[in-house]
């Protein structure tokens, strides 16, 4: 089994910034691919973004050149940098694991996911 851990989610007004964290612990030679979604109240869960084991992101068109996503393997964590945010951003952050990255951007799809953590952007 394979259990994540996000942190850093919080209350950050229009235009600031806010980096999220996500620790993996467990089974993690099964994670070798990293992503972050998002649901909004009343809609679908949303990709954000992905990273695989070699670096290569993936990233939905709405956070292009806002967010970064990055990892760091010998800690286990991936990490969402998010700025210039608005209002729209509000969510709750989940963090996703799975084997392969062409699930978490391809299929929005993931083995594993962590239990969110509240974003929320202040107009």
């Amino acid at each position: 089994q394979v259990k994540l851990v996000e942190s850093g989610g919080k209350l950050v007004q229009t235009g600031g910034s806010l980096r999220l964290s996500c620790a993996a612990s467990g089974r993690t030679f099964s994670t070798n691919a990293r992503g972050w979604f998002r649901q909004a109240p009343g809609k679908e869960r949303d990709f954000v973004a992905a990273i695989s084991w070699g670096g290569s992101t993936y990233y939905a068109d709405s956070v292009k050149g806002r967010f970064t996503i990055s990892r760091d393997n010998a800690k286990n964590t991936v990490y969402l940098q998010m700025n210039s945010l608005k209002p729209e951003d509000t969510a709750v952050y989940y963090c996703a694991a799975d084997p392969a990255v062409r699930n978490l951007y391809g299929n929005r799809s993931a083995n594993y996911w962590g239990q969110g953590t509240q974003v929320t952007v202040s107009s």
